[in-house]
C-alpha cells in the first residue's frame, strides 16, 4: 500500500512538471532592419549674383553682374557631383592705385567649374555644403585678347527646400587664386570669386 501512494505521488509530480512548462511564451524571430538608401537625382538651377576679379597689390578690380546655370547628379544626401557656367555683363572697373580712368567696362567676366559636392543636413529641409574641383575665367574683349586662367576652384553655401524638389541656395565660389592673371600682371597676386544667389529643382 506504501508503495503504491508513494507511486502515485510521482505521477502527479510529474504531471505537474509537464502543466508547467506549458507556459513558457515562444521565442518571436528576429527580423532584419531594412536600411533604406536615398535614390539618386538629376537636378538644375539658375542663380544671379556677382563677380570680381582683384589685383591684391594695386587694388585694381573688374566686377561683373553673372546668371549662374547649375546642373548636377545627386548621388545621395551627403553628396552630388556638379556642373557650372556663369556669364557677365554690366562690368564695371576700380582702378585702384593705378592711374587708369575707372568706370563702365566693355570687357566680360566669364567662368565654368565642375564639382564634388559635399553636403550635410542640418535639418531634413536645410543643407549646407562645400564646392570642390576644377574650372577655369576668362576676361574677355580685351585689346591685347583675351585673358584666361584655370586651377582649383572651392565654394562654401546653404540651401533650403521651399516645397517638394524645389530649393534656393546661396554660395561663394573662389573661382581663380594665383601670381597673374594670364598675360596681365603676371607678377602680383591675383584671385577672382563669385557670390550667387538662386533656384535649382530636382527631378
Amino acid at each position: 500500500m506504501k508503495k503504491s501512494v508513494l507511486s502515485f505521488v510521482a505521477i502527479l509530480s510529474l504531471g505537474g512538471m509537464a502543466y508547467a512548462g506549458g507556459d513558457v511564451a515562444p521565442v518571436e524571430e528576429v527580423v532584419p532592419v531594412q536600411v533604406i538608401v536615398d535614390e539618386g537625382a538629376f537636378y538644375i538651377g539658375l542663380g544671379m549674383g556677382a563677380a570680381y576679379i582683384n589685383d591684391d597689390q594695386t587694388e585694381e578690380e573688374i566686377s561683373s553682374t553673372t546668371v549662374m546655370f547649375q546642373a548636377g547628379y545627386q548621388y545621395n544626401r551627403y553628396v552630388a557631383f556638379e556642373g557650372r557656367a556663369w556669364l557677365g555683363f554690366n562690368t564695371d572697373y576700380d582702378p585702384g592705385l593705378t592711374t587708369n580712368t575707372g568706370g563702365e567696362y566693355d570687357n566680360d567676366i566669364s567662368s565654368w567649374g565642375i564639382y564634388v559636392k559635399p553636403m550635410y543636413p542640418v535639418t531634413e529641409v536645410f543643407d549646407v555644403y562645400a564646392l570642390l574641383g576644377y574650372g577655369g575665367v576668362q576676361l574677355g574683349n580685351l585689346e591685347s585678347g583675351d585673358a584666361y586662367e584655370s586651377g582649383f576652384q572651392w565654394g562654401l553655401g546653404a540651401q533650403y527646400e521651399v516645397m517638394e524638389n524645389v530649393l534656393i541656395f546661396a554660395d561663394y565660389v573662389r573661382l581663380y587664386d594665383g601670381t597673374g592673371f594670364d598675360y596681365r600682371a603676371q607678377l602680383e597676386d591675383v584671385d577672382a570669386e563669385d557670390w550667387t544667389v538662386g533656384v535649382s529643382y530636382r527631378f
